[in-house]
């Protein structure tokens, strides 16, 4: 008959009378043939799996010998500077008014967290206008004072002296004498423009700036003395003089451990001629009030002294 003609029921039963079928002794040895390799497989991955882990034990026990190759792991990120041991400021490291010789009888005072370390904001200024890159060192602490004259009261008296005191990391302390003998190279003259009433009028003015080499090593680890001269401010044309004559401004700029001082003394305390003469402190007085102020710091700093 045709295939045809057939039924897919016939064409299934006469394809079923071909098929050889196994004798049961062949199915039952190809049976446990197959069990003997699944069992060999499962010994030789339990094989597997217990020689890694005595290749890393052994790996850690014999250090360099070991034979397991371990990936390097990524190196950590460069740390900051620890901070020092020391938290906040005592009053007792600023200066007082038996450290002078001008009488004062105010006295205001303030703390912080987290301040700029100030020396000199028209140094600052003149340096970053000659393209001086200056980083902010910032204080983890600071405590400040100003001393007023006995006279006149709290609002109309004159500053004897500001000190302002900074706790700050390190190597930020170092860092700080560096950035002003950057700026003091940059800034020998500075010129700057205002403008100025004289007789009713409204002139533009000139004023010149100039930082003298400062004094150095005279109180601390490290410590310098800035002497600032401001000129007669003079028009524009014409270079006739107004306002008051040129005066000078004194800093002293102090480090005792992790403790920075900066020490302004108020107009009329130092011999503020620009010669150096006239009433008040001279200069070898400003370093023996540095050094006495450094002696304060002692106690506080970290290290101490």
């Amino acid at each position: 008959m045709p295939d045809d003609d057939l039924t897919f029921v016939e064409l299934v039963r006469r394809d079923l009378r071909n098929v050889r079928w196994p004798e049961p002794t062949e199915i039952r040895a190809r049976a446990r043939r197959r069990s003997r390799r699944t069992a060999v497989s499962a010994a030789l991955a339990v094989l597997l799996v217990a020689s890694a882990v005595g290749m890393v034990t052994a790996g850690r026990a014999s250090g360099p010998t070991a034979t397991l190759a371990v990936p390097p792991s990524t190196p950590a990120p460069p740390t900051a500077p620890a901070p020092s041991g020391r938290a906040e400021i005592p009053e007792a490291v600023l200066l007082e008014p038996r450290d002078l010789t001008v009488a004062t009888a105010v006295r205001l005072g303030d703390t912080g967290l987290d301040e700029p370390v100030r020396v000199d904001r028209q140094l600052e200024a003149c340096a970053r206008e000659h393209g001086v890159g200056l980083e902010p060192i910032r204080s983890r602490y600071s405590r400040s004072r100003t001393l007023l004259r006995a006279t006149g009261g709290a609002r109309g008296a004159a500053p004897v002296l500001s000190q302002d005191v900074y706790r700050v990391d390190p190597p930020w302390g170092l860092s700080l004498f560096g950035d002003i003998d950057r700026m003091l190279q940059a800034c020998p003259q500075w010129r700057t423009s205002s403008l100025v009433s004289q007789a009713g009028r409204t002139v533009p003015a000139e004023t010149v700036h100039r930082w003298e080499p400062p004094v150095s090593g005279f109180a601390g680890d490290q410590s310098m003395m800035l002497r600032h001269v401001t000129g007669q401010s003079r028009e524009r044309i014409g270079g006739k003089a107004l306002g008051p004559a040129a005066s000078v401004e004194v800093t002293l700029v102090i480090r005792v451990g992790d403790l920075v001082t900066v020490i302004v003394p108020g107009p009329g305390t130092i011999a503020d001629r620009v010669d150096g003469s006239g009433p008040g402190l001279s200069y070898p007085q400003l370093e023996a009030l540095g050094s006495r102020a450094a002696r304060r710091l002692c106690g506080a700093a970290e290290p101490g002294c």
